[in-house]
């Protein structure tokens, strides 16, 4: 009995001190950038960056350098997070003296006021843009001369508030579609007035199938791109006092008021355009609404796969035409 205390008291000591004594393998350093080991070049220094264990917890400090530089991508700002544990990086700079801590800052400031400096200097382009749109307007409108005493008689602060709101007005007005009610309008209640057919064909089309159809063309154009296209509301708001100038010229010259006369040319141009536009919705509409799915049968493909070859052959054979014309 006396003979196995001592036993167990040695082996609880040889335990104790192995577990006090760190491993070889705790010891042992190994980059897991470069993959290399502390015997690969013992003048390396070495940093523990994260909260990592075992393989991943020591790294060159060369290595992790390079590794941040490509993670912030030259924003030496951005945070740098360890890929495994996610924890951040403690980065620190050396100090470079108040001087160069004055120029880092006016940097920043810069960096951060120039986005509103090139907004309000974009802002002001297109206010000044739309006044000069407005007294251009004016004086074709009105007229050249009666324009500029216009203007010269007015508050230079009214014509500032004034002017820039004529695109303005053109452009908002034009997102109107008054074609569309018009044309709502006279399917609902005129459809079943014979006078109106001649005029506006309505079509023979189902009550199911027509409310469909109707609500496809309210949103987009079934032949193409949807009518409120931004470039072209904006064209053609622009474009409307010229072309109600032009339109005033040609058949309204009786009238000797400038004012008046572009006032017609514009209600007639306005008038005629969406009389023309009602006309061609409504017949893409009959177009659409009346549509058939054929039997899949060999006379059917054999028919219109024909029709669309000799269209296409029509089509290329007018452009090498046009082409051996222009040679």
């Amino acid at each position: 009995m006396s003979s196995e205390k001592p036993v167990s008291g040695v082996q609880s000591s040889v335990a104790s001190s192995q577990a006090l004594q760190p491993t070889e393998d705790d010891n042992s350093k190994s980059c897991w950038v470069c993959f290399a080991t502390e015997a690969d070049d013992r003048l390396a220094a070495w940093v523990q960056p994260c909260k990592c264990i075992g393989t991943t917890k020591w790294v060159h400090q060369s290595c992790l350098q390079r590794w941040v530089d490509e993670k912030q991508r030259g924003n030496i700002t951005r945070k740098v997070l360890c890929p495994q544990c996610k924890a951040e990086y403690i980065v620190v700079f050396p100090s470079m003296g108040a001087f160069v801590a004055l120029l880092d800052a006016m940097e920043e400031i810069t960096h951060k006021i120039c986005p509103f400096i090139a907004g309000g200097v974009l802002l002001g382009s297109i206010y000044w843009i739309a006044i000069t749109y407005g007294a251009v307007t004016v004086m074709q409108v009105v007229g050249h001369r009666e324009g500029l005493e216009m203007m010269e008689s007015a508050d230079p602060l009214v014509l500032l508030v004034l002017l820039p709101t004529i695109p303005v007005t053109l452009i908002s007005a034009k997102m109107y579609n008054w074609e569309d009610s018009v044309l709502l309008f006279l399917r609902k209640y005129c459809a079943k007035i014979p006078a109106l057919a001649y005029i506006l064909p309505f079509g023979n089309v189902d009550g199911d199938r027509g409310a469909i159809v109707t609500g496809h063309t309210n949103n987009q154009n079934p032949n193409g791109p949807s009518h409120l296209s931004p470039t072209r509301i904006f064209c053609s708001a622009l474009l409307l006092p010229t072309i109600s100038t032009i339109i005033g010229k040609i058949f309204f010259r009786s009238i000797q008021n400038n004012l008046h006369r572009t006032i017609l040319g514009g209600l007639t141009y306005i008038t005629i355009k969406g009389a023309l536009k009602i006309y061609h919705k409504q017949m893409l509409y009959i177009r659409h609404s009346s549509r058939k799915i054929l039997d899949y049968t060999e006379s059917n493909l054999k028919l219109y796969r024909s029709a669309a070859t000799s269209t296409t052959t029509d089509a290329v054979s007018s452009t090498r035409d046009d082409s051996e014309q222009v040679v």
